[in-house]
């Protein structure tokens, strides 16, 4: 039972998902997080408003409770597994973190200073959090889908338009975290 509460080495948890992701091959479907917040809209009956929603939700109902065990697995992780002593950061990272003004997470695997609910004291963070939904919510529609869903099913697909999008989020995240999160964060 020890096993199951200590952190899983990547070699363990990528052939898991390999595993997941054949069996979604072989029963024809495919993967992805964003596709759910669809399901969810016409489940509301935004598809009787807008034809884009007006499909069948229920054939994706499977999708769903990949997000129910996401969170559920999300619950579990940080009540339950939250050990960060075995996670090292790179001394480069926090000397990093200490010149954009945020200690290090000192035991933790996230600082306070962006991932505490003290952020959403601040007007400017819920600006930014706020501005940081809509543009990955209109970036997951634009790209067909989310990181999910091109990173883990699209390119075990082997399709091309995930790749091109998978480089894209790569190249994306490399800017954001390197010129516009410091300009933000100033």
């Amino acid at each position: 039972m020890n096993v199951i509460f200590q952190t899983w080495s990547w070699y363990i948890s990528g052939f898991l998902i390999g595993m997941i992701m054949l069996s979604l091959i072989y029963f024809g479907k495919s993967f992805g997080m964003s596709s759910n917040l669809r399901s969810l809209c016409s489940m509301a009956g935004l598809g009787k408003r807008v034809a884009f929603f007006d499909f069948d939700w229920k054939a994706q109902r499977w999708n769903l409770v990949v997000v129910l065990g996401a969170m559920l697995g999300g619950f579990v992780a940080v009540h339950f597994m939250g050990d960060a002593s075995n996670v090292d950061i790179n001394p480069k990272t926090i000397a990093q973190l200490a010149q954009l003004g945020i200690e290090a997470p000192n035991g933790k695997l996230m600082p306070d200073a962006l991932f505490g609910t003290a952020i959403l004291e601040s007007p400017k963070s819920i600006f930014i959090l706020i501005i940081g939904g809509v543009l990955i919510g209109f970036g997951s529609r634009y790209a067909g889908g989310c990181t999910s869903g091109h990173a883990i099913s699209g390119l075990s697909n082997l399709q091309l338009p995930s790749l091109k999008a998978v480089i894209g989020f790569f190249i994306g995240g490399l800017i954001m975290a390197h010129f516009l999160l410091p300009l933000i964060l100033k």
